[in-house]
């Protein structure tokens, strides 16, 4: 499964960190989808690049800015996706278990590289438990399908 990674130039260092960890033992293979160097870049390119592609293939991503702020809010303007701003492990798993969260947001400016990753890990190795959540999503998605169709 592939794992889409992106930050802007506030969060660019921390993506570095997120992908030379590699999480060794899983079956996911990391995409770097840019920024590419700590030159300055508008957020919602990156949102969008890394949203389109978790969508497209029903993988998942990892955004980050100074924030996580301006992230999350771009990435889920794209319909299907659930990007969650997290910034400890239990609300990234929670994310992954009751919101069915298919991209994790952090802040760069925000959390530490060691946190981080262990926000990542345990986004990474969280599942969706459905059951009561189910309806939830599937609410969701169809105030997505109704706001698509008033425009």
């Amino acid at each position: 499964m592939n794992l889409y990674v992106g930050s802007d130039h506030a969060g660019y260092r921390l993506k570095e960190e997120i992908l030379a960890a590699g999480f060794i033992g899983t079956d996911l293979r990391l995409v770097d989808c840019g920024t590419f160097d700590e030159g300055s870049v508008d957020y919602p390119d990156i949102a969008f690049a890394v949203a389109e592609r978790v969508k497209a293939d029903s993988g998942f991503g990892i955004l980050i800015c100074g924030t996580g702020l301006g992230m999350s809010i771009a990435a889920n303007k794209v319909n299907g996706i659930r990007a969650a701003l997290c910034s400890e492990p239990l609300s990234a798993r929670l994310a992954r278990e009751h919101n069915d969260a298919n991209i994790l947001v952090l802040g760069a400016r925000m959390i530490g590289t060691l946190l981080a990753l262990e926000t990542v890990k345990a986004f990474v190795s969280g599942m969706f438990t459905g059951g009561r959540h189910e309806k939830r999503i599937e609410k969701i998605a169809s105030i997505e399908i109704m706001m698509k169709r008033e425009e």
